[in-house]
């Protein structure tokens, strides 16, 4: 079942015509790396046994719901914003080497959310489920490489807003446990401010959590 949304009324938007701009660009997309730092939050998800993949999922997905930007999608047109956005992610299968996309609804709770990720992915056979839903927020862990940038295959529909988060394989600098980070976002309704505020709120989710 499709989460709520209310459609915006872009007469009275003040971001109408920002989206109209950036809307019409060959690209609308832009993706911003930066990274991050994750000691605390690695030492605490292991103590309680989680996947730290999952993990991830959820702290990731937790920012960005709180983020109005991020919650923002075309929807027959029309601009809307949704109460809240759930997760889809890649999972690999180690026995073929190919990954499936497995799609979780978003919970309050860390440990909830990481079991009933790591179920769902478990038992699922399909690599594929159907097309994803407008709203997920779409992440891809890619652990094997320590990068410093990364862009995703682009399916030529402008109105697709749907944020891409991915991280990479993190790494020990100056006695911390770093990770990059990077994001996939609609400049219709994200701006560098909004990938910054999300930086800050993921970084004091790691540093609090």
């Amino acid at each position: 079942m499709a989460n709520s949304y209310h459609i915006i009324d872009e007469k009275k938007w003040e971001r109408a015509v920002h989206c109209a701009v950036f809307r019409n660009c060959v690209e609308p997309s832009f993706c911003v790396t930066f990274e991050a730092d994750i000691t605390h939050f690695r030492r605490m998800v292991k103590s309680q046994g989680l996947s730290f993949t999952l993990a991830m999922v959820y702290a990731v997905c937790n920012c960005a719901n709180k983020i109005e930007a991020f919650r923002y999608r075309f929807v027959d047109g029309q601009v809307v914003l949704y109460d809240r956005i759930d997760t889809a992610f890649t999972y690999l299968n180690k026995e073929t080497g190919l990954f499936k996309v497995v799609n979780v609804p978003m919970k309050d709770d860390l440990k909830e959310y990481c079991e009933l990720a790591a179920r769902t992915a478990d038992g699922q056979k399909e690599y594929f489920t159907g097309p994803l839903g407008n709203d997920v927020f779409q992440c891809s862990p890619l652990p094997w490489v320590a990068y410093t940038h990364v862009s995703h295959t682009i399916s030529g529909k402008k109105d697709n807003a749907t944020p891409l988060f991915d991280w990479g394989k993190y790494y020990e600098k100056d006695g911390r446990i770093m990770i990059p980070i990077s994001v996939q976002a609609h400049h219709s309704f994200v701006d560098g401010l909004h990938i910054g505020r999300f930086a800050e709120s993921l970084q004091r989710y790691f540093c609090e959590g």
